[in-house]
């Protein structure tokens, strides 16, 4: 028989990995603080627990899959979270959330104190990826600990262990530094593509085999001309991963001039009130431009 997978966090992205859990024939016990998203996954046939520690009590795997670092705090180590719970025989808590690397370490400590092995997983490739088990994700912990659950995270794409608690974290970042700014950057391509008479929609087929060529540009570039903004991922949460990448960056001394572009990009994008858009509408705030005289 498949084991009991435990999920809090029933979002766009969490709802993703239950119904791939679910078509792979597990049970999934989930939990949301959104009524909606818990009756969505209800209906898709997640069996609903009152809180984390719940969650934590029916099953020894289980996800996190929430928007921010209090979130995932609140979720462990919260009133009715996963540390007041008597854990499971090795119990492997995996979190799929993008958070301080710092918090998350120390969260990984409180737990392991109660013999809870704890790994952070980020992941990159969105809600669809994560039902087709196509994502790219980027794990830290023990060795024992990611062996142990490989089988099943492989269900949701590339599993890559990049190392001790918060190597996971810390691969993310690596990652939102080249995909972030790289919205910003199709932005731009589009509204010069524009403002020269370019039919932008030939643009991905074209560079697709050149060195411009990249998954971003092939996926928001459509969405962007197509003024689709449907979130696939809300735009405030990819301007928090922006903020956790400034804050990495200072406490290293990095230099990081492109990310802080695509930082105040973000924040004026939020600012004008579109946080519930997906991340392709960052074009909206580049104006657009007369078209160049011929």
């Amino acid at each position: 028989m498949t084991e009991t997978v435990g999920f809090v966090g029933l979002g766009l992205m969490g709802v993703g990995f239950a119904k791939r859990l679910l078509a792979g024939g597990h049970e999934v016990v989930g939990y949301d603080l959104d009524p909606a998203r818990r009756a969505e996954a209800e209906g898709l046939g997640v069996k609903l627990a009152a809180s984390p520690a719940e969650v934590a009590g029916r099953s020894n795997r289980l996800g996190i899959s929430v928007t921010t670092t209090k979130a995932v705090s609140d979720v462990v180590s919260g009133p009715e979270g996963i540390l007041s719970a008597a854990p499971a025989t090795d119990c492997i808590v995996i979190d799929f959330s993008t958070t301080e690397i710092g918090v998350t370490r120390k969260l990984g400590e409180a737990l392991a104190e109660k013999g809870i092995a704890f790994i952070d997983a980020p992941v990159s490739g969105g809600p669809g990826a994560a039902e087709a088990g196509t994502l790219a994700i980027m794990a830290g912990g023990t060795t024992w600990a990611v062996e142990t659950v490989r089988p099943l995270v492989e269900r949701f794409g590339l599993f890559s262990h990049m190392g001790d608690i918060g190597a996971g974290q810390a691969t993310k970042l690596v990652n939102q530094a080249l995909c972030l700014t790289n919205y910003c950057i199709v932005a731009e391509g589009l509204r010069l593509a524009e403002a020269y008479g370019v039919d932008a929609s030939k643009i991905p087929a074209a560079l697709a085999p050149g060195l411009g060529n990249s998954a971003v540009l092939q996926a928001m570039m459509p969405r962007m001309i197509a003024e689709d903004f449907a979130p696939r991922g809300y735009a405030r949460q990819v301007l928090k991963d922006l903020e956790l990448l400034m804050e990495a960056g200072r406490e290293q001394h990095l230099a990081m001039p492109m990310v802080a572009q695509a930082t105040m990009l973000y924040r004026l994008l939020v600012a004008q009130g579109h946080s519930e858009l997906d991340a392709a509408a960052v074009v909206k705030v580049l104006p657009e431009v007369e078209r160049a005289a011929r």
